[in-house]
């Protein structure tokens, strides 16, 4: 065991600094400054390199974490970045937006013994972002090119970790996305406040380096059929993720200012970009002056919220039908909001929007928690005579997404879906009912999360080599027995 570590006891658990909330609330900047390199190095000494590593089970990536803490404690940054990008495609990324205290951090030992977990999100974000500055993150370089064509379909986190892990492999790689820009939801979806846009970006240039070619703009159904996409290439992925927005039926959800949450935040973040938004410029999407009410408890809830101060909101209140210890999200995320001054109203859910023509008022009801589902979690139940009404002038339904149904977008019927919508796959190889057709990410597993989509996007890599490979060991003794027979 080195020397560096086991300092949990005498060295107390430090965040990279924080900016004040008064600052945080004028600009879209991310909210904690990088670690120095003294100071990673003291917080990875703090790792208590466990026998049984929870950090590293909890991780959907199985993250080498108490590894790659050492060797930044030993001052190793170089070898800590090949090993934190060993199990990653995208480390830096993850160490901004993985909700760690549900995960790694959640699940640290010395966490569990009451010292204060290890901060391995700030640390791994650390490694990388000195690997990047430092020269050492290099684009993927095959030992040999392959004949090969594998086409993804949508450039969010699965469909880039799979395209970086297949031109690994020496395939030739072509990536469609309906979107203008690289990254899906990483760019258009997630605020710059939890990850700036030249992150991606970097991300993306290090694919194109790799000889990665990108179509945007390019929508399958519209400028290709998924059935054309599989004559053209040896292999097909989806990675399509979800973006339907799930809806509210409750008296008045028609009226004017009640927004979808992608809608909302898509509109941000292309404003943020540089983008001409007219839902924006004309006052629709943009929360400033205004009296803003946020439905739902997840991440995208914090994001809007969040999003709804920085614009300047008049009020910004979340309203969610669970209490504190069930909300979904990331209860950091939830104290951040907090602090830049959202209120949240517990235990409540929208029972009618009020107004004429455009919503000035939601009225909703007080719940409770009763038995639990089949899942485990207590059913909220409403309270009789419980109405209370909130001030709005914006309304941003936040409650989750629904995949859109592909089959019919994508031109092929035949394509299996389960009863929720998503692509059905087979898990072990990622392949979908239809030969050489593979999906992965929030179209497989509904809404979750993007270290999910990258894991899936590692594993399918995997199983198309694995997948092309035995079909061309299958052709070759076809062509063997024909030519026996002739």
């Amino acid at each position: 065991m080195s020397n560096a570590m086991l300092k949990f006891v005498t060295v107390g658990q430090t965040m990279p600094r924080k900016r004040s909330a008064d600052a945080r609330r004028d600009d879209f900047e991310e909210i904690y400054d990088e670690f120095a390199e003294e100071k990673a190095a003291e917080q990875a000494s703090r790792c208590s390199q466990c026998g049984i590593p929870y950090c590293q089970i909890h991780c959907p990536l199985q993250n080498n974490i108490p590894d790659w803490l050492m060797l930044t404690a030993e001052g190793r940054l170089e070898e800590a970045y090949e090993a934190s990008s060993a199990t990653n495609n995208m480390p830096e990324i993850c160490g901004r937006i993985c909700p760690q205290d549900r995960l790694c951090e959640g699940n640290c030992v010395i966490e569990q013994a009451g010292h204060g977990t290890v901060t391995i999100g700030s640390i791994e974000k650390y490694i990388t972002d000195t690997a990047f500055e430092r020269g050492w993150v290099k684009p993927a370089a095959p030992t040999q090119e392959r004949s090969e064509t594998i086409g993804i379909i949508g450039a969010g986190p699965g469909g880039m970790a799979a395209a970086e892990e297949l031109r690994r492999k020496g395939f030739q790689v072509t990536v469609y996305d309906r979107y203008d820009r690289v990254g899906g939801l990483l760019v258009y979806g997630i605020p710059n406040f939890k990850l700036e846009k030249d992150i991606v970006a970097r991300r993306e240039n290090l694919l194109r380096d790799a000889k990665v070619e990108f179509k945007l703009d390019f929508e399958v159904g519209r400028d290709a059929s998924l059935g054309e996409l599989r004559q053209k290439h040896d292999a097909v992925l989806i990675a399509t993720g979800v973006y339907r927005d799930r809806d509210i039926a409750v008296p008045g959800a028609g009226l004017r200012n009640i927004v979808p949450a992608l809608s909302y935040l898509v509109a941000s973040n292309r404003k943020g970009l540089g983008d001409s938004v007219p839902e924006f410029e004309n006052g629709d999407l943009d929360a400033d002056g205004k009296h803003v009410v946020v439905i739902g408890g997840g991440d995208t809830a914090m994001d809007c919220v969040r999003t709804a101060v920085r614009q300047g909101a008049k009020s910004v209140r979340c309203l969610y039908r669970r209490d504190r210890a069930n909300m979904p999200g990331s209860m950091r995320e939830v104290s951040h909001a907090e602090e830049e001054g959202v209120e949240f109203v517990w235990l409540s859910a929208p029972e009618a929007f009020l107004g004429d023509e455009a919503v000035n008022g939601v009225r909703a009801h007080r719940m409770r928690l009763g038995a639990a589902d089949a899942t485990g979690r207590q059913t909220p139940e409403p309270i009789e005579n419980s109405s209370f009404t909130l001030e709005c002038d914006l309304a941003i339904k936040a409650l989750g997404f629904d995949p859109e149904n592909i089959p019919k977008l994508f031109g092929e019927p035949e394509l299996g879906v389960t009863q929720w919508g998503t692509v059905r796959v087979n898990w072990k190889t990622m392949m979908t009912n239809l030969d050489g057709v593979f999906a992965v990410g929030d179209i497989v597993r509904g809404a979750s999360l993007v270290v999910w989509a990258v894991r899936d996007g590692r594993d399918a890599a995997d199983s198309v080599a694995q997948w092309i490979d035995r079909k061309a060991e299958r052709d070759e003794s076809a062509n063997a027995a024909s030519v026996a027979a002739e």
